[in-house]
């Protein structure tokens, strides 16, 4: 979600809206959005319908605990950050979509553990073929 933070103008020249979507409680939600300093509008989906509704569905051990998780924490290290813990599930798979105004599906991306995120060009590039 940093990630899509720190390329907030781009996105918003676009017109793109951006909607976190949550299974965890609203003041941990809150918490969250405050600590990646994103003030994006929040849907807390405590039953997960929409995780599984997009084929969200848990992780496995490899792939929240494998190697390219402890790279991530590496870096952050290396930038000075201490990664904290997680105090929600951390099986639930993430993943970013695209949705136009139709409802319309034009990205779909399921994240394999923690670390895994598209580069955000893919989701501009699926928008820019959207609009076309």
């Amino acid at each position: 979600m940093s990630q899509l933070w720190q390329q907030r103008e781009e996105l918003e020249q676009r017109g793109i809206e951006v909607v976190a979507v949550t299974f965890e409680p609203p003041p941990q939600a809150q918490i969250f959005l405050g600590k990646t300093e994103a003030d994006w509008p929040l849907l807390v989906d405590p039953q997960r319908r929409l995780y599984r509704a997009y084929g969200l569905q848990k992780a496995g051990f490899w792939d929240i605990w494998g190697p390219r998780t402890w790279l991530v924490y590496l870096r952050e290290l290396l930038r000075g950050k201490v990664p904290t813990p997680s105090e929600g599930d951390i099986w639930q798979r993430g993943g970013d979509l695209l949705i136009d105004a139709d409802g319309i599906i034009r990205f779909h991306f399921v994240g394999a553990g923690p670390a895994d995120r598209p580069p955000l060009q893919d989701i501009i590039a699926a928008y820019e073929r959207s609009i076309r």
